[in-house]
């Protein structure tokens, strides 16, 4: 079957319940020539090609995974409308001449809040009560506070439109909850390898159920920590021709893992039990620069992912070249330290036994 989106999951789900073996191909390895097809021939050419096996399957998880990427997904969705809402609802107050997010820190703070609901619900405006609202150490800024709002003119219009932005965001942040309370039901089984990702530097709770659902729990899927990265899209590209190097960027793949890789990064970056990650960072970016030394890091951080998965071993620092590097490769790698020695040591005027 020949189609884009989601047409073809329900054919899919019939054929797997049959037990029958569905191979999803990727458009662009079973294209015929140009100028010379049509249905019947693309037909006979995905048929021929799979016959000989030429026809690379698609990654599709278990039926349990799916449902759990679904809901991770959506989760995922839900954040960043939620986000939206905050902006909205804060420029709302920023039109209106108030400028109390130049004070403080959260505008969803518990003064910040007590606040914006006193504008919204009130007529008049009272300094003394606005004062009382605020808590701990924004007492001190009472000042700076009052001036920030100084001056503001909000309509009825406007905080009707502020408190639907407000009743927007509560529904939201439900939605959010809910969400969390049943995918905790559906990974109950994973709490196991949810805890060992979470010895990652950067990876909390949500991050590993996000790389779980994206990922699966099969890493013989994969074959390798390599091919895992490239369907991650987090592999440099390979783009040669006629001894011309073109691009090396990263593919668009991964669209909801590599966000999630590279927030992880950031946060193994800025991590304080561990300097790994932090090490590393530095010494990409003085060469490569700030946001191809994140993608470097996202990419150690899969590759531990594939490695502890496959494995069952507690994350432990070490070199990458250990995990994925080929065997030729690494004996080239002892060679030359093999040399170097050789030559410091014949300086220094010692022999070398062979």
């Amino acid at each position: 079957m020949e189609s884009t989106g989601k047409y073809w999951v329900p054919v899919f789900n019939i054929l797997e319940e049959c037990g029958i073996h569905v191979t999803i191909a990727n458009p662009k390895w079973v294209k015929a020539v140009k100028g010379n097809k049509d249905d019947t021939k693309d037909s006979k050419w995905i048929g021929d090609l799979f016959r000989l096996g030429l026809v690379p399957g698609s990654f599709i998880p278990s039926k349990e995974i799916r449902i759990l990427r679904e809901f991770t997904r959506y989760r995922y969705k839900l954040v960043s409308m939620k986000s939206s809402e905050k902006n909205r609802f804060q420029n709302a107050f920023t039109v209106c001449n108030v400028a109390l997010d130049s004070v403080v820190s959260d505008m969803f703070g518990k003064s910040a809040t007590a606040i914006t609901d006193y504008l919204i619900s009130e007529d008049t405006f009272n300094p003394e009560h606005c004062v009382s609202l605020l808590h701990r150490s924004l007492k001190k800024k009472a000042d700076s506070v009052l001036e920030s709002i100084e001056g503001y003119s909000i309509t009825p219009e406007q905080k009707f439109r502020m408190q639907i932005v407000r009743s927007h965001l509560e529904y939201i942040e439900s939605a959010i909850a809910q969400m969390d309370s049943e995918i905790d039901a559906m990974v109950a089984k994973q709490e196991s390898l949810i805890s060992l990702l979470c010895t990652i530097p950067g990876v909390d709770r949500n991050s590993a159920i996000t790389i779980i659902s994206e990922i699966g729990t099969d890493m013989d899927q994969f074959g390798s920590s390599k091919r895992l990265c490239c369907w991650a899209g987090l592999t440099p590209g390979n783009n040669e021709s006629a001894g011309k190097k073109k691009s090396f960027r990263i593919t668009r793949a991964g669209v909801y893992l590599k966000p999630a890789l590279v927030q992880v990064a950031h946060a193994a970056v800025k991590a304080t039990d561990s300097s790994y990650y932090r090490s590393k960072y530095e010494q990409i970016s003085k060469r490569r620069g700030k946001k191809r030394a994140i993608i470097a890091i996202a990419r150690m951080i899969l590759t531990a992912i594939h490695q502890m998965m496959t494995t069952g071993e507690v994350w432990n620092p070490t070199d990458l070249f250990k995990l994925d590097m080929p065997e030729t490769l690494k004996e080239k790698q002892l060679a030359k330290a093999v040399r170097q020695a050789t030559k410091f040591l014949e300086k220094q005027g010692l022999t070398v036994a062979s």
